[in-house]
């Protein structure tokens, strides 16, 4: 039975890993928390990180776990990049010493915004801020290293656990009745199951030789829903889609552009991803955006 050492497993993807990958192989869950097997991973600590997969000597590594404040990146970029640049290279590299394979998480982040049309995995990146900057060394980290991988490149990811834009909408329309959301950035929300469910489509086809055909595949892909929509699109979706909108006190939801709402990172205007690549090599059939927002809020 395949071994897979999976991190972040209370993260929005990881915690959605756990279920979808039940039935590919023995899963072992691992977080910053000391887990059940006894073993807990920080990956600002690459020591920890040689430990626990020595320890566990899985089959396949999936990382989902990342540092994902994007503003607070900005006053901690050496976590940042300890956690998004460094970690993933030491992991390809315990990997490539036992015969695994690594599924790594990116971002859209690593593109600056400046282009009109959906960016493909050919497409220069040109992070604007650190979070970018320090997801690009984590990918080109993994490369250098020469282990079997898939680097999954996602976009503004939300469920109905942890921090996230979804989350803090729904707070938010709770306790105020005037909400100012930008309208001037684009790209395409991203529900964390279809990211997990993706995944284990992904790692079915390669049950019979794993590492052949992550090793036929290796590569960086764009896994998003499909669609386009701004954050002020998405939040007004979010609203008219809640199926206790009864509970809101908002009565007014007003767009207004970036240069209205100064955060310390940088944001690209317009980061939608192009997922061809992904579907034509793997069969899959991606949502729109609206569907698995309506799926999430049981509209």
């Amino acid at each position: 039975m395949t071994r897979i050492l999976l991190t972040g497993s209370t993260g929005q993807v990881g915690w959605e890993l756990q279920r979808t990958l039940m039935t590919l192989g023995e899963v072992l869950p691992i977080g910053r928390e000391i887990s059940s097997s006894g073993l807990h991973i920080d990956l600002s600590q690459p020591d920890t990180i040689r430990h626990v997969i020595r320890e566990v000597q899985p089959d396949l590594i999936i990382n989902p776990a990342a540092y994902t404040a994007v503003d607070q990146a900005e006053s901690e970029p050496e976590l940042a990049m300890a956690v998004n640049g460094t970690a993933p290279g030491v992991i390809a590299e315990e990997a490539k010493l036992l015969g695994a394979g690594v599924i790594h998480y990116s971002t859209d982040y690593v593109f600056n915004g400046h282009q009109a049309i959906p960016y493909t995995e050919q497409d220069e990146p040109c992070p604007q801020n650190i979070y970018g900057k320090t997801k690009l060394a984590g990918e080109k980290a993994i490369q250098a290293v020469g282990v079997p991988y898939l680097i999954l490149r996602t976009s503004w990811v939300y469920s109905l656990r942890g921090k996230n834009f979804l989350l803090t909408m729904l707070k938010l329309a709770r306790e105020r009745e005037e909400l100012r959301v930008v309208d001037d950035q684009v790209g395409a929300p991203t529900w964390s199951r279809m990211i997990a469910e993706s995944t284990a489509q992904i790692v079915s086809q390669g049950t019979q030789d794993l590492i052949s055909f992550l090793s036929s595949h290796s590569g960086i892909y764009h896994l998003t829903a499909t669609g386009q929509t701004s954050w002020y699109g998405f939040a007004k979706a979010i609203f008219e889609l809640d199926s206790n909108k009864s509970e809101h006190k908002l009565k007014k939801l007003v767009a207004i552009p970036s240069q209205q709402y100064p955060s310390p990172a940088i944001r690209p205007a317009y980061s939608l991803l192009n997922t061809d690549k992904i579907s034509r090599t793997f069969g899959l059939a991606l949502p729109n955006w609206q569907r698995n927002l309506e799926l999430v809020l049981g509209s």
